[in-house]
């Protein structure tokens, strides 16, 4: 796990290549404190620079960036190969000589780009990854990121200068660097809480999709030439041939047998290690089945580690415990109150970099501190949900579309209607009334999100309603064509596996996987994620829905592989997720706060926000009568970065 930048430029800059490229990578020491270097070639104006957090091969044969023995090529790299060993097997297979100089898995994966090219060496790799490749016989530069996207990768053209980084701070340290904003996908922000690829926050800077590379000759960099990626691997791709061609077993234990043993093989890859390595445990499925399994091919007990709160339904570290408990584990935990958490809140902006506005960010920033204090690299239970069907939106959608398509679109709009004619506070009012005061839910909110899906014309359409935080009308000043989110989706398979490949595609790299990566390099700490091994999500799209979803169940197969290692009364509750009381806390210790940040004034003078409405939700959620902190946090998210980013 390292940070990664560089630059190219054919314009004559007042600072020279190494001094930019230095200043670049001395942003990204928080990725990389063990050592950093860079690499330039003046002639051509480019330049490479690493940061390293030392993982695999702690000796100076890992330094970077690196060139390859037959000194074409120079790489830097971030992430990790786990199959580097098998790799190296395969290459000593040709029999021509080379003498490896170290153990690291750069050099390995220098070699195979020296002996089978890029393409073939990327498809060859089991791991996460970004990295840069410059050939220097051909003045050629390489980019090019894993398939799911673990590892983050921003590049593109800057006021005639191209840069690439780990970070979009790097950029945004040097002189000439404009930061316009990129309204579009501060609006897809708005709606989603994360900035989609192939998108950033500036304009002419994007994230390079997962699973592809993209490469730039002299002359393209002197023309300003944006050439589009190449695709090496696609989910969609798979997830196609996974639902024509599903696998047939003979039991239902022959499908757990089966399961387990692959998700065993992708844990053992990575457990490779040359620090000490532990595991988050949230106490759920996901966490709990990936400490069972490295806790069986462990001789000693392995380090788990979990965030308490204190306030009533946001604690999960019971459940945690529960489980660390029976399975052995040298658990951790640590409680922490709502100053603690809050604290964290200041420097969101800088963690992430980017407008970033999933709320569960702030535990994960508290349990990558925790793990870090004994670890340098965690495993995670992330991607869980997205291979075998976990979201609470999926049956919804499902369930929703079932009921309302059966109904033509004027009766349809006519419930919406009478659902509206309450208040959401009323609503909420009324049902306290009928369940005489014995229950504190909050049903307005969701019925009013009921009443939009009723006019959804399609599973597609309902699905978006249920996900959107805030339509574009309603708060910006200026709205964009969402067309390219959109065809993300695929209109293959039953409604539950088209939602299952959107969220793969957009929410995982997008706000699941930028919130770990950001989390963890906020403390050098490596997380590594079992899950996304593509062989995992290979076997997971040729598994029938029915063993995803079964009897109301989800995660029907991952669980039956999970009851062999923990009690299922262990595990079997309400699925809670990583959340935090927000909107309380907008409403009492962060309230000045976020007043200021979205004050009628600050929100006019920017032109981005409709201030009229910002404050009308802000009101609301004072008052009581609404709960807008998602919506609420999506705006102040953006605030707080660009006051960050600017000071």
């Amino acid at each position: 796990m390292c940070g990664i930048t560089g630059f190219w430029s054919a314009n004559k800059n007042t600072e020279s290549t190494g001094t930019i490229v230095r200043r670049m990578s001395d942003t990204l020491l928080h990725r990389g404190p063990d050592d950093g270097d860079i690499w330039v070639d003046d002639h051509v104006g480019v330049g490479l620079a690493h940061r390293r957090l030392s993982i695999i091969d702690l000796s100076k044969t890992g330094h970077q960036p690196m060139k390859s023995v037959d000194e074409r090529y120079m790489i830097v790299f971030n992430g990790e190969i786990y199959n580097h060993l098998d790799l190296r097997k395969k290459l000593a297979a040709n029999n021509d000589g080379y003498t490896w100089r170290g153990s690291s898995d750069t050099e390995t994966l220098l070699e195979c780009v020296r002996k089978w090219g890029v393409e073939e060496t990327l498809t060859s790799l089991v791991g996460m990854f970004a990295f840069a490749l410059f050939d220097k016989y051909e003045k050629q530069l390489t980019l090019a990121r894993d398939r799911f996207g673990e590892k983050p990768l921003y590049y593109g053209f800057n006021n005639n200068n191209f840069l690439f980084a780990s970070e979009l701070k790097a950029m945004r340290c040097l002189p000439f660097f404009d930061s316009s904003i990129n309204l579009k996908a501060l609006q897809l922000q708005t709606q989603f809480s994360y900035v989609p690829e192939p998108y950033s926050i500036y304009k002419g800077i994007f994230k390079l999709t997962p699973g592809s590379y993209v490469q730039f000759t002299q002359q393209d960099i002197a023309n300003g030439n944006h050439t589009e990626p190449t695709i090496y691997w696609s989910a969609e791709e798979i997830a196609r041939k996974g639902i024509d061609r599903s696998l047939k077993f003979g039991s239902d234990e022959e499908a757990k047998s089966a399961l387990d043993k692959i998700l065993r093989q992708s844990i053992k890859g990575q457990l490779m290690a040359d620090v000490p390595l532990g595991a988050f445990l949230s106490g759920g499925v996901d966490s709990s089945t990936v400490v069972a399994l490295m806790q069986q091919q462990s001789s000693v007990p392995i380090k788990t580690f979990t965030i308490g709160f204190n306030e009533k339904g946001f604690d999960e570290a019971k459940f945690a415990k529960s489980v660390a408990k029976h399975l052995g584990t040298e658990h951790n935990e640590l409680y922490v109150n709502s100053s603690d958490a809050m604290n964290v809140v200041y420097n969101l902006g800088n963690v992430y970099d980017e407008p970033y506005a999933d709320a569960s960010q702030i535990p994960s920033i508290l349990v990558s501190k925790l793990a870090k204090t004994q670890v340098t690299v965690s495993l995670s239970g992330d991607g869980g949900d997205e291979l075998f069907s976990g979201y609470s939106r999926y049956f919804l959608t499902r369930k929703l579309w079932g009921i309302i398509s059966k109904f033509p679109m004027p009766i349809r709009k006519l419930f919406a209607a009478m659902l509206k004619t309450l208040s959401p506070n009323q609503w909420d009012k009324l049902y306290r009334a009928i369940m005489f005061g014995s229950s504190d839910r909050l049903i307005g909110n969701k019925l009013y999100k009921a009443a939009k899906a009723f006019t959804a014309g399609n599973g597609q359409s309902l699905y978006f309603n249920l996900v959107t935080q805030i339509e574009a009308e309603d708060a910006m000043c200026h709205q964009f064509p969402i067309d390219d989110i959109n065809a993300k989706w695929m209109n293959h398979g039953s409604i539950v596996e088209q939602m299952m490949l959107f969220d793969t595609i957009s929410y995982l790299p997008g706000d699941i996987l930028t919130k770990m990566d950001r989390a963890g390099m906020s403390v050098s700490l490596e997380t590594r994620i079992p899950f996304l091994d593509h062989n995992v999500y290979e076997f997971a799209w040729q598994l029938g829905e029915e063993y995803k979803i079964r009897n109301g169940v989800s995660k029907w197969l991952l669980r039956e592989v999970l009851y062999d290692y923990v009690p299922k009364d262990l595990i079997d509750r309400p699925k809670m997720g990583f959340s935090v009381p927000i909107g309380a806390w907008l409403r009492g210790p962060l309230k000045e706060w976020a007043a200021d940040l979205i004050s009628t004034d600050r929100i006019n003078s920017q032109g981005i926000y409709n201030a009229k409405f910002i404050d009308k939700i802000w009101s609301e959620h004072q008052s009581g009568k609404k709960n807008w902190e998602y919506q609420l946090w999506n705006v102040l998210m953006f605030q707080h970065w660009l006051n960050t980013s600017t000071n």
